[in-house]
């Protein structure tokens, strides 16, 4: 927030605003200046925020007195004393953020409300939606944390099972606005060892786990995939499989109608873009929700497929989500360019050498390294991965 000195000014003032908008000359650094009304400042400050400027000055554009003004999409105050206003103090960034409410030796118990299929028929392997309630406790979380699972039973050691983390795929207020609930994507594990089908536990657990059972959980955990609290913030999400479970949360709380109404102080308007990588059609997940939130926020929200073994790359082989990454890479860095985008990936671990492969030559091609611009952006707070 940047708040400079206030001065008087008539409604018929013209004002000039000063600002960087990064699109413009190299020579001049993309310095420019507009000079509009008065009457028209808050409109005008608040769609140049919006676009990625940085304002840098507001000033009166005859006389050179500076108006008190603040970095955010809130209109600019005029003044009428001619004292410098006091900066308000900034909110210390996610502060309220909970953390290991309930650990391993003393786990909630929730109970299972709900247990669907997430795949349409067709689909490869077996996801499913689960959800518990979590009423007479104070398990309460954020979107972007995550939670652990203890599976009932015990390990071929003797000793209960460890606990395994799955990320929240529900907004705080859960999937029934109630607040008292909690949802997980959960794909099963399979995997063969010396020619027999091994089930994972957790996850098998999970997905067989009925309404009404018991299920032991711990945490929430996890700051790194947390959203940014601002409205007007551009939010890349690059997501693969079950990786899609925060990247849902984020979602709801943008765009579900329960959901804004829930949330008086958080309002999106910024840019949301989501990629999905999948293998087969039926294996897409959340579609519905998706294309509603298409439908009702066209100008905030835009959603690329990357269908593997059913979309061909421009080589002509298999579309995987880099190759969607590579395919937007201009839309895609010029949205990097601004301060309000970030980035967040989730996924299996096996996607990052794609996206980083991806991002590396997109950044070339335009005089950068990635290798250097993307520890920038993970000090800067705006490059979020969650792979597992």
């Amino acid at each position: 927030m940047h708040v400079l000195s206030a001065a008087s000014f008539g409604s018929s003032q013209m004002m000039t605003i000063t600002l960087q908008d990064f699109s413009g000359s190299p020579a001049t650094g993309g310095i420019r200046r507009l000079t509009v009304p008065l009457s028209q400042l808050q409109s005008t400050y608040g769609r140049l925020l919006r676009s990625g400027a940085r304002i840098l000055e507001v000033a009166n554009g005859l006389t050179g007195s500076v108006a008190m003004v603040e970095s955010s999409p809130a209109a600019p105050a005029a003044q009428s004393s001619g004292k410098p206003a006091r900066k308000a103090p900034a909110k210390a960034a996610h502060a309220d953020v909970p953390v290991n409410l309930y650990k391993p030796k003393a786990p909630f118990v929730g109970k299972v409300i709900s247990n669907d299929s997430l795949l349409k028929e067709g689909a490869i392997g077996r996801v499913n939606h689960v959800t518990m309630d979590l009423s007479g406790g104070d398990l309460r979380y954020v979107e972007g944390q995550s939670i652990g699972i203890i599976p009932d039973g015990l390990a071929d050691n003797g000793k209960p099972h460890k606990i395994r983390l799955y990320s929240i795929a529900s907004t705080r207020h859960g999937d029934n606005l109630a607040g008292n609930t909690v949802s997980l994507c959960v794909r099963q594990l399979q995997y063969e060892k010396d020619g027999e089908l091994i089930n994972g536990v957790c996850s098998t657990f999970l997905c067989d786990v009925p309404p009404g059972a018991p299920v032991k959980i711990t945490g929430p955990v996890g700051k790194e995939m947390l959203l940014p609290e601002d409205e007007d913030a551009n939010v890349i999400m690059l997501a693969t499989g079950t990786g899609i479970a925060p990247m849902r949360a984020y979602l709801r709380r943008m765009f579900d109608p329960g959901e804004r109404d829930r949330n008086p102080d958080y309002a999106f308007r910024g840019k949301a873009w989501l990629f999905m990588g999948v293998p087969t059609t039926p294996n897409l997940l959340y579609e519905e929700e998706f294309q509603s939130y298409l439908s009702a926020y066209p100008d905030n929200f835009r959603y690329t497929k990357a269908i593997s073994r059913e979309q061909k790359n421009s080589e002509g082989g298999r579309m995987y989500i880099q190759h969607r990454v590579a395919e937007y890479a201009d839309e895609i860095f010029n949205l990097i360019k601004l301060d309000a985008t970030h980035l967040y990936m989730c996924g299996l671990r096996g996607m990052e050498p794609g996206i980083d492969e991806a991002m590396t030559a997109a950044a070339a091609a335009r005089g950068l390294e990635w290798k250097t611009l993307r520890p920038q952006l993970k000090k800067a707070g705006r490059w979020h991965v969650e792979t597992y």
